[in-house]
């Protein structure tokens, strides 16, 4: 081996190590990695996030029966455990009407990682798959997916997200072209892209002249990059953009069968799926619900089970609503959550958080689903016992079954950097 191969050989070798000192936060994967990375045909991606940590016990990993009411509590799943359309995978009671579509999904029982203190480290971590880096920004997988596949259509952004915005949805060293839009409810569409009443066409035309790029040497990165998203924004504020929006074009049944707030969100990711939006995020965080959200400390878990049903009513809608529109096994579906919950509860009837296993979802995007995927431990489902599968596999199962090579080199600032770190796609899910 001559110099040059020895260090082109180190340099890659660097490439796909973490970049930060710390040890990686993942237990050893055993999805296997064909030789060639299996690709999807899956177009498009609506994310589901259950911010807070979703409890995979008293969702789709149940275990034996406990009680957080009793005295001693009894560690273990607080609902009754049914079957699912796919024969000896079970769900838990609240998740009726999506066990009925259990063989068009797949929950990933086997996610794991160490990081268990913190929401916002965990919720960067599944957004980017990567730690945070005192020197890099990661971006996050909508990002990566609007820079690597851009939209179906010029009129519609390739990423959207409905919630609220921070870095760990952000487009990190991507640049703001691959930000998303956000909204924060379904009515009115993205704040600030509808034109101000009552102003002419003249009117508008002197705010477009002065607000244009000027020429020389204040054309800088950073004001072009704000000048294209102005203009962006000036496109998608036209009537053929907002038109996404009109929920009340939808039947009243439909829109019955997705329910609340939440499942109206769903619809009009299917929508925005429909017309080109190449990445969607939902955001489930209303904690009015029960009063904590997915964070089921104390007194959440005890009406945990009202947030179940809302999410079960919405995604079981989703799934019939895309298959009816003949759209689902060209919409991946993704559930994500920061971590889960211990079987034990605490002195007030809540649960704590787990990291070392917990349980993400896949649905659609022309998968070979299996009801479930992975097993945890029988009776407390603390412990991993088959098929691991670590945040960077599962974002890598996202871009593969998009048709994105998962291993494929970006660069920021002239450093390759892969697209996941290290991730492996989980084979059996594209026999």
């Amino acid at each position: 081996m001559n110099r040059r191969q020895f260090l082109t050989r180190s340099a890659a070798a660097l490439a796909t190590a973490p970049l930060t000192g710390a040890a990686s936060p993942l237990l050893a994967s055993t999805a296997a990695l064909p030789v060639d990375v299996p690709m999807g045909k899956a177009e498009h991606c609506i994310f589901i996030w259950l911010g807070g940590g979703m409890c995979q016990l008293d969702t789709f990993d149940p275990k034996r029966r406990g009680n957080p009411r009793s005295s001693p509590k009894i560690a273990g799943t607080d609902y009754a455990s049914i079957d699912t359309a796919v024969p000896g995978v079970k769900f838990t009671e609240h998740l009726s009407r999506t066990a009925l579509v259990a063989d068009r999904l797949t929950a990933v029982r086997t996610c794991n990682h160490t990081i268990v203190d913190e929401h916002a480290f965990a919720t960067n971590f599944v957004h980017t798959g990567r730690m945070i880096s005192g020197t890099v920004t990661y971006p996050s997988i909508g990002s990566l997916v609007a820079h690597q596949r851009g939209a179906a259509s010029d009129e519609v952004p390739a990423y959207m997200l409905i919630g609220y915005p921070n870095v760990s949805r952000g487009p990190g060293y991507l640049g703001p072209s691959h930000a998303s839009v956000h909204l924060v409810d379904t009515h009115s569409g993205p704040s600030g892209f509808t034109q101000p009443e009552g102003l002419s066409k003249s009117q508008m035309q002197r705010r477009r002249q002065f607000a244009a790029l000027p020429d020389g040497p204040i054309k800088e990165r950073g004001i072009a990059h704000y000048a294209q998203l102005q203009e962006q924004a000036r496109r998608w504020a036209g009537p053929k953009f907002m038109r996404h929006f009109k929920l009340d074009e939808e039947p009243a049944a439909l829109r019955e069968d997705y329910g609340g707030e939440f499942g109206q969100r769903c619809l009009l990711a299917r929508r925005l799926t429909q017309a080109g939006v190449r990445f969607i995020e939902v955001s489930h965080n209303l904690n009015f619900i029960n009063g904590t959200g997915w964070d089921t400390h104390f007194e959440g878990q005890l009406k945990q089970h009202v947030l179940i049903q809302e999410l079960d009513t919405a995604l079981s809608a989703l799934i019939r609503d895309l298959e009816k529109q003949r759209l689902l096994d060209k919409t991946l579906i993704a559930v994500g959550t920061e971590f889960g919950r211990p079987a034990q509860f605490d002195n007030r009837g809540g649960r704590g958080h787990q990291g070392s296993a917990f349980s993400l979802i896949l649905a659609g995007g022309g998968l070979n689903h299996m009801g479930a995927y992975g097993v945890t431990d029988e009776e407390l489902g603390q412990k991993i016992e088959e098929n691991p599968v670590s945040i960077p596999d599962f974002h890598a199962t996202i871009h593969a079954a998009m048709g994105v090579d998962p291993h494929k080199e970006l660069h920021e600032s002239g450093r390759p950097v892969p697209i996941t770190d290290g991730g492996k796609p989980i084979a059996a899910l594209f026999a």
